[in-house]
């Protein structure tokens, strides 16, 4: 092993044996919606907290029928015992747009926004795949790489076990929001869901259009990932940063200079909340030291009509 290679702390670089632990953390929340995507006529989708089944119809029940699935309440109309029906449902897809350019790799409480936003990616797919979705992920940035969605376990695995490689390369160029959207358009494989994970500084003037053909294919929700420092004024101080091997200090004293300064460190997230905003995205901000899955379920936890 080479000595010089970063460790993967869980801090400034992924752990991939935390991204897996994390599923007995999602194990522990609601489980999520399994929404039929069957197209029919004048039937809006219905909501069931179940393993891909979706009612059918109901019955007098016969002899043998699991009661578990009783109909209660046409029973107790009717004066008849019946049974619920049910038929699968087609699977769902999600794919998670993760950004890898280079404003993720800082942070300052806890751990970098890029190792942040591997976890609230890996939650998101053990989440994914306790409703019965397939999930994969869609690196932009530094990394721009694609798992294709993948069931079961063995998807969240997948994914964790892609992000935490991802981490360890090399980085290349920045990229675009709208250069990322447009990847995104065309890769989508099928996917009915997209959750993007990003601190917003990708964001450009282009990346609204993108996101509205975006929108058309899938439903898609953000999560914008920040340090403490970006999502508020820091009080005065001296204040060391470093960046490829170079160490400053940056120090605040006046009011003016720390205003500039928080305006500067929050530009990422204010772009990336004008964007939801203006399309009636669902998008929640999480700080580098916060618990992901109250967030996640928030964005994928809940079915709305399209």
């Amino acid at each position: 092993m080479n000595a010089t290679a970063p460790i993967a702390d869980g801090r400034v670089r992924v752990s991939l044996p935390e991204l897996i632990a994390l599923r007995s953390r999602v194990a522990r929340a609601p489980a999520p919606p399994v929404v039929s995507r069957a197209q029919r006529s004048g039937q809006k989708p219905s909501r069931l907290h179940g393993r891909g089944m979706d009612y059918a119809e109901s019955r007098v029940y016969q002899a043998g029928d699991d009661v578990r699935r009783m109909d209660w309440r046409l029973t107790a109309r009717s004066g008849v015992a019946h049974t619920k029906l049910f038929q699968e449902e087609r699977e769902g897809r999600l794919l998670i747009l993760l950004d890898t350019n280079a404003s993720m790799r800082f942070g300052t409480r806890t751990r970098f926004k890029s190792v942040q936003a591997a976890r609230v990616a890996a939650m998101a797919a053990w989440y994914a795949v306790r409703g019965s979705d397939r999930v994969g992920v869609l690196a932009f940035g530094a990394q721009r790489q694609l798992l294709r969605p993948q069931g079961g376990a063995r998807g969240a695995l997948a994914v964790a076990g892609a992000i935490a490689t991802w981490d360890g390369l090399p980085p290349g160029d920045d990229e675009t929001l709208s250069a990322a959207l447009q990847r995104a358009g065309r890769l989508m494989h099928g996917a009915s869901r997209v959750l993007l994970i990003s601190d917003g500084f990708a964001v450009d003037e282009a990346a609204r259009g993108r996101m509205l053909g975006l929108v058309a294919k899938a439903e898609v929700a953000v999560l914008a990932v920040a340090d403490p420092l970006e999502l508020g004024e820091p009080p005065a101080g001296r204040y060391p940063f470093a960046h490829r091997g170079t160490h400053y200090d940056v120090v605040l004293h006046g009011d003016r200079q720390r205003a500039d300064f928080a305006r500067s460190l929050g530009e990422g997230n204010r772009r990336l909340t004008e964007l939801c905003t203006g399309l009636g995205l669902r998008q929640r901000t999480l700080d580098t030291s916060a618990d992901p899955l109250d967030a996640i379920v928030a964005l994928l936890g809940t079915v709305r009509g399209r």
